[in-house]
């Protein structure tokens, strides 16, 4: 247990810090409005059509940080401040969603595979805490590991899901960027082209806190399950 604290804590509070330098970028970012004047929509749109796609629909959808791309029905829903916004914060975000569209036209095998264990995963991370919960309590009280090794089983597949994440992201705010810095369709300052990169980059850095904090939960729970973790 004192491992797994020591271990965890840390994580916590750098987890804490990146999310806060995110919504700071992202944040400062939004006030800094686009030359060009276009909207999150218009440059989505663009930069679509600038890939040959044509069925892909540009969406509004409700909350903050809500902006995703959908291969189901292949759209792309950005959160209403993205939609609407005119700024640095809204290409970039638009452009890093695109990013999820090409893949699906290039059949990026990383997003399919994402994409198939999404129904899985969004089960099983439902009720992996309280499988975890009772499969302690009943190792520790009976010694049986079944429902343990159910929910460690459970946590290796949200594991997975986080680690191939992490390819899909980063390739998508690469096509982002790329488009953002060579497009002739939308002409991007050399400082708005700095700043749509460094609020990326930080975007980037949640999936991986996100992932190693995964990694270290699914150590300490393999740990506890053979015998070598808390005791």
């Amino acid at each position: 247990m004192l491992t797994y604290i020591i271990f965890i804590i840390p994580v916590l509070m750098i987890s804490m810090i990146i999310q806060w330098r995110f919504r700071s970028k992202l944040s400062s970012y939004s006030e800094m409005q686009l030359g060009s004047g276009l909207s999150g929509k218009e440059v989505a749109q663009k930069m679509l059509q600038d890939h040959g796609i044509y069925d892909v629909q540009v969406m509004s959808t409700d909350g903050q940080l809500s902006d995703h791309y959908n291969p189901q029905n292949r759209t792309v829903n950005l959160s209403t401040d993205v939609y609407h916004g005119r700024s640095v914060a809204a290409a970039a975000v638009a452009a890093h969603e695109c990013g999820h569209a090409i893949q699906d036209s290039k059949a990026y095998k990383w997003l399919y595979l994402r994409s198939e264990m999404v129904p899985v995963v969004s089960l099983t991370s439902n009720l992996l805490q309280w499988i975890l919960i009772f499969g302690f309590l009943l190792i520790g009280f009976t010694g049986n590991p079944v429902v343990l090794s159910i929910g460690v089983f459970g946590l290796a597949l949200v594991t997975i899901f986080s680690l191939i994440t992490l390819p899909v992201e980063f390739d998508a705010s690469r096509r982002a960027l790329l488009w953002i810095s060579n497009n002739r369709s939308v002409s991007f300052s050399t400082v708005e082209r700095q700043q749509a990169k460094d609020a990326l980059w930080w975007a980037a850095m949640t999936y991986i806190i996100a992932a190693i904090g995964a990694l270290g939960n699914l150590i300490y729970y393999v740990g506890m399950l053979f015998g070598k973790g808390t005791r």
